[in-house]
């Protein structure tokens, strides 16, 4: 009787193995809706957050590991808020992806830095997160022109701003 009841166990584990190996093929081949927020920084720090973009152009780049070849690429813009969503079908494991901050509609605030126009996202099923959303850092543009309060911070903590370097070839 003993066995007979091991043997039922083990049957209904190998067929919930085997039921189970589509659902998590399909999960890890699903879109994945990403999230975050493109805002406005000064001083290249993220807790000086001015305000958030509306409207703001952002693109999601995937390159492969090997060649650095661009895969797979999708664009969108922020909402009224300075969200944005981005649909990504396919699994990309094997490739390295960015989300960048493109465009500022706000002429005030179009300044690109290296710190705060990117950030990477995994967009895999394989990495051990359930759900199919992902969450980016936020990313955005450095204002041009500092305020009077951040300009009087800077100067208090020594904080100077990244220079614009001039390159010659």
């Amino acid at each position: 009787m003993a066995k007979a009841f091991v043997a039922l166990i083990t049957s209904a584990l190998c067929l919930l193995a085997l039921l189970a190996s589509p659902i998590a093929r399909k999960m890890n081949s699903s879109s994945k809706a990403m999230s975050t927020v493109t805002l406005a920084a000064s001083c290249s720090r993220p807790e000086s957050v001015t305000k958030f973009l509306v409207h703001a152009e952002v693109e999601l780049n995937c390159r492969g590991q090997d060649n650095h070849t661009v895969t797979y690429t999708v664009s969108g813009k922020a909402d009224k808020e300075g969200k944005y969503s981005l649909k990504v079908t396919g699994d990309h494991q094997d490739e390295i992806c960015d989300v960048t901050a493109v465009n500022s509609p706000d002429t005030d605030c179009d300044e690109s830095v290296s710190d705060i126009n990117k950030a990477r996202i995994s967009l895999t099923g394989n990495s051990g997160m359930e759900s199919t959303k992902r969450f980016a850092n936020p990313i955005g543009f450095r204002k041009k022109e500092l305020s009077c309060r951040l300009q009087e911070g800077a100067r208090r903590t020594r904080f100077r701003p990244t220079p614009k370097l001039k390159t010659s070839l």
